[in-house]
């Protein structure tokens, strides 16, 4: 039992609705957060919304973009094992951060604390817990992440992407809603033509997008370098983003070996919407952000899994498609090899692109950030817990 009184409330109709949100990391923790936020605005427009990141982190730029407040904590994530001595100080950080958000959470007083998972997430809900504050986590993944697996009995309410999640969490807590994601994906005004010419492209020929994220990935843009003599005789067309952190290697070695005509080369693309319109077959990492993306879209999909991820979720995310025949996998170390081969044969294969669209929109789940949303205000109407 916790000694820290909980704070107390005033009743949810004489005050305004007040939120924490914490996590992030990557783009797949933030992306859901935001839209949650966003959510929350739309059904509630005097909503206080205030985020906790991690000092350093990609929220600390990406929250504000989004017209939101946020503070960051010290706070890192731990080191694999976990009985290196560098946790030690890890762990000092940890508590540093808890003691510095429970401060925040006082001033606040939030009616509810939302956690998307990242190591943000851990520290706030934890003290949002000890303050009697009702919490709600978030997981993208269809394997629960460690931060959302500790925090599992501190929540009132878990929202989860994938069946299944009872072998992570209390089965009377969990929430089927999906991810949500970025709504800016969704323009039914495209047209095919006007999203070819906006890549110098031919509406007319088979398109591959091939993303790695923001940052890129290694792997998928060596697949393309083994491959370019391929691509350039192929009757397809290709849309790569390399991400920014590869863009001048990768710049320099096509300067040597040439670039392909039917080949486009960015880092970054900033309008995904034309990019997904065009795209006849996605060549991706399995992110649950991007996966939630592909099936509301009923997008083909080849999915190469990063084996660089905690509990190798992403092979995990893959899988819950490929069994249902709503994708295709590729494993990493073997993508060099096959992954453009087996691009090229399916995005011919009007069939097999029709089969894993279909199946991949019927694993969709819509409207998630909405119904998020709505479990957020129903706990703050229940009010706080005594400890």
């Amino acid at each position: 039992m916790s000694l820290i009184s909980p704070i107390r409330f005033i009743e949810m109709n004489n005050s305004e609705l007040r939120v924490i949100i914490s996590g992030g990391g990557t783009g797949g923790h933030i992306f859901p957060a935001v839209s949650i936020a966003n959510a929350l605005r739309e059904a509630n427009p005097g909503v206080k919304i205030l985020f906790v990141g991690a000092e350093g982190r990609m929220e600390m730029q990406r929250v504000p973009a989004a017209g939101y407040e946020i503070i960051g904590l010290p706070v890192r994530g731990l080191l694999r094992p976990l009985w290196k001595p560098g946790n030690i100080s890890i762990l000092i950080d940890f508590l540093k951060s808890k003691r510095m958000v429970k401060q925040t959470l006082r001033e606040f007083k939030p009616h509810v604390a939302v956690g998307v998972g990242g190591y943000a997430s851990s520290a706030t809900l934890n003290a949002a817990y000890e303050l009697g504050i009702p919490c709600l986590i978030q997981e993208q993944n269809s394997y629960a992440g460690l931060t959302n697996k500790t925090l599992a009995k501190k929540a009132r309410k878990i929202c989860v992407a994938y069946e299944g999640m009872e072998r992570f969490f209390p089965k009377d807590c969990i929430l089927l809603t999906g991810n949500p994601v970025r709504q800016n994906l969704f323009n039914p005004s495209l047209t095919r033509e006007e999203c070819a010419a906006a890549f110098g492209l031919n509406p007319s020929k088979p398109t591959i997008l091939l993303v790695g994220g923001s940052l890129g990935a290694r792997t998928l843009n060596e697949s393309v370098i083994r491959n370019l003599s391929r691509i350039a005789a192929s009757s397809a067309q290709f849309i790569w983003q390399t991400g920014s952190y590869y863009s001048k290697e990768i710049e320099q070695t096509i300067d040597v070996k040439g670039k392909p005509g039917n080949l486009v080369v960015t880092d970054f693309i900033s309008r995904m919407d034309q990019a997904y319109c065009l795209a006849d077959l996605v060549i991706s990492r399995a992110g649950a952000g991007t996966i939630s993306e592909l099936c509301l879209l009923g997008k083909p999909a080849i999915l190469v899994p990063s084996p660089n991820v905690a509990e190798d979720h992403q092979t995990h995310n893959a899988m819950a498609l490929v069994n249902k025949q709503a994708a295709l996998f590729v494993r990493d170390a073997e993508a060099p090899e096959k992954l453009i081969p087996l691009a090229l044969e399916t995005v011919v294969d009007s069939e097999k692109l029709q089969q894993l669209g279909k199946n991949a929109a019927a694993m969709a789940l819509r409207d998630s950030a909405r119904i998020i949303a709505e479990e957020v205000m129903k706990l703050a109407e229940q009010g706080s817990v005594s400890k």
